[in-house]
């Protein structure tokens, strides 16, 4: 009861800021990607202000095996640079660039933002579904002919 209870309150403070900073508004989260039109830097102050916190975490949870809630930490993740890694960003970032929303973002849009974001979630969802498949089938090795 405590994990749904601290989740609830983790994501109610993550949508509520979401929210308020102005990342559920499409147009400014492409209006910070323009950089060469109607630039608008506004979201750097909420990228530093979600970077800084994050940073300083990862800092106390390297000395930390478990949770506040006494769960075990997952693994830091790894820092190599390889090609699902690049893959996955550049893919991320054009879907970001051209629907204005990433994933949490989209989520806490759900209640306000339409059909079209219906639509984008939908979408995503597939997406995630889908891409553990094409993973293990772009990891096989090919075979030499």
């Amino acid at each position: 009861m405590a994990r749904l209870l601290f989740a609830l309150i983790a994501g109610g403070l993550f949508g509520s800021g979401l929210f308020i900073s102005g990342m559920t508004d499409t147009t400014k989260v492409q209006g910070w990607l323009d950089v060469f039109g109607a630039w608008d830097p506004t979201l750097a102050f909420v990228m530093g202000g979600a970077m800084i916190p994050m940073a300083i975490a990862w800092l106390v949870a390297a000395r930390l095996r478990n949770s506040a809630l006494g769960t075990p930490l997952p693994p830091k993740p790894s820092t190599t640079i390889d090609r699902k890694l690049i893959l996955g960003s550049l893919l991320f970032g054009i879907g970001w660039g051209l629907a204005g929303l990433c994933p949490g973002p989209a989520i806490a849009s759900l209640s306000f933002g339409g059909p079209g974001l219906w639509i984008f979630v939908a979408a995503m969802l597939t997406g995630m579904a889908v891409a553990p498949f094409l993973r293990t089938r772009l990891d096989k090795p090919v075979a030499a002919e």
